[in-house]
């Protein structure tokens, strides 16, 4: 596209978007939380990200130094707040918000939530925020280890012309911690810059610009799930996994993940009737940590199998899983057995829940343990073992053979033009880069997640 092409496609978007906020009167009353549809829509995850556990303990990426964010991990946010820039993998007029203080050890209130669109960094798109209500308050508290699901919000600038617009754009959900939160529940690994006040400095969650906002992060917090009003026979697609599904090495900002790359190829076949949200948790594995808490905390997270109810089968509207894990455990020591296991109870809990379910073979991480080289190469073969079950196992909808895509077939390697850390130029043979994630994204094959097409026309 030439300059002048992409400026006056800015420029149309932003029209738009301002013309209808000048004409349209503001949203109508909300729908009940646990209200599910509304005659040929339904609610559908739009954008997820499992809350792991309590900050500071995971794994982030190009992180900032938060020192002047945050205090004490003990008392968490105080009395400032959040503007977290995320990307919606469906656009629509109506939304709600899931907030999470899973990991929190007292209640949790936010108030001053608003929803809006981003422009940069942390500014606001002019006269997009919206405000968003719980029970109809402008304020919410969050027992601890509880979730909280908003109201509707009604986007009344998101019109069919405008949406064409608003595919791929960025939503900035802000909202204002009051008093000490505590503990914080949190995503580590975004990937994604998002903006924090100083703390102690109120609430600034209705400011269209970021003065008020000096810190970034890349990490989200609080926030773990967004839904959408969208057609009835919108499939969801969880990406469920580790590190690797979470993004490691792919671009800061970029959305180039294999979910990602996987959502764009989804849309390109099937337009705005699928949607894809990541699951993934840097370092998480299958089977452990066995138990859980707050004043325990593991970086990966809890294990895929306890937060299979959470992360995947509580979300609205989903119907599929692709599932890409088990290196984290063979690197702590299980045996491929032990691996194998996991998988198949995974896989018999999704079945039960009446969801397809890809399953994609462990790429390799030869060469990632340069302390010991004899148990990098046993680790590998155990990977292989457990990818010979994968491929051969007829258990699942259907295989994403992602090691063979991204390995050097000479060397047991990952194929060095995947080895480069997008973002920070580092090489660690287990995370791909963009280019690896884009060559895993294509072996999954699309048809088994067709969406099941009840009479709408093509979008």
């Amino acid at each position: 596209m030439h300059l002048n092409q992409a400026s006056f496609g800015r420029r149309k978007f932003l029209w738009i978007v301002r013309a209808a906020l000048a004409v349209v009167a503001v949203a109508g009353p909300a729908v009940l939380a646990g209200e599910e549809s509304h005659g040929k829509e339904k609610w559908v995850a739009s954008w997820a990200a499992s809350a792991h556990g309590p900050y500071p303990s995971g794994n982030a990426v190009a992180q900032p130094n938060l020192a002047f964010a945050f205090g004490s991990p003990t008392i968490g946010a105080s009395d400032q707040t959040f503007r977290l820039v995320l990307r919606p993998d469906l656009w629509g007029k109506t939304f709600r918000f899931r907030f999470s203080n899973a990991f929190g050890v007292q209640p949790l209130t936010i108030d001053d939530i608003f929803v809006g669109l981003q422009e940069s960094a942390g500014a606001i798109v002019q006269d997009s925020n919206r405000p968003v209500t719980f029970g109809r308050r402008g304020s919410v508290t969050i027992p601890a280890g509880q979730l909280a699901y908003s109201d509707a919000v009604d986007l009344d600038y998101v019109s069919d012309e405008a949406r064409f617009y608003l595919e791929g754009k960025k939503m900035a959900v802000s909202f204002h911690v009051v008093g000490q939160s505590g503990l914080m529940t949190w995503h580590a690994k975004s990937l994604q810059t998002s903006y924090v006040t100083k703390p102690g400095t109120g609430s600034h969650g209705a400011d269209e610009g970021d003065e008020a906002f000096p810190n970034s992060t890349t990490s989200w917090y609080f926030l773990d799930a967004v839904e959408v009003m969208a057609p009835a026979d919108t499939l969801l697609v969880v990406a469920f996994g580790d590190s690797i599904t979470d993004g490691t090495a792919s671009t800061l900002n970029g959305d180039d993940r294999w979910p990602n790359d996987l959502s764009r190829r989804l849309h390109a076949a099937y337009g705005s009737h699928v949607s894809v949200v990541d699951e993934g948790i840097g370092g998480n594995r299958i089977l452990t940590p066995v138990s859980y808490t707050p004043q325990t905390p593991f970086s990966g997270g809890p294990n895929a199998l306890s937060r299979l109810e959470r992360d995947v089968f509580s979300l609205a509207g989903v119907g599929a899983v692709v599932w890409l894990e088990g290196i984290n455990d063979l690197s702590a020591g299980n045996t491929a057995d032990d691996v194998i296991a996991g998988i198949q109870q995974g896989a018999q809990l999704i079945h039960a829940r009446g969801l397809k379910l890809i399953q994609g073979t462990i790429t390799s991480a030869l060469g990632n343990n340069t302390v010991n080289p004899a148990l990098d190469v046993d680790r590998d073969n155990r990977r292989k073992a457990v990818n010979a079950f994968i491929r051969g196992a007829g258990i699942f909808e259907s295989t994403a053979d992602m090691d063979a895509a991204t390995v050097n077939s000479t060397t047991g390697m990952m194929q060095d033009e995947f080895l480069v850390n997008s973002t920070l130029g580092t090489i660690d043979h287990l995370h791909p880069n963009r280019a690896g994630y884009l060559a895993m994204a294509k072996t999954v094959d699309i048809r088994v997640l067709a969406p099941v097409r009840r009479g709408h026309d093509d979008d």
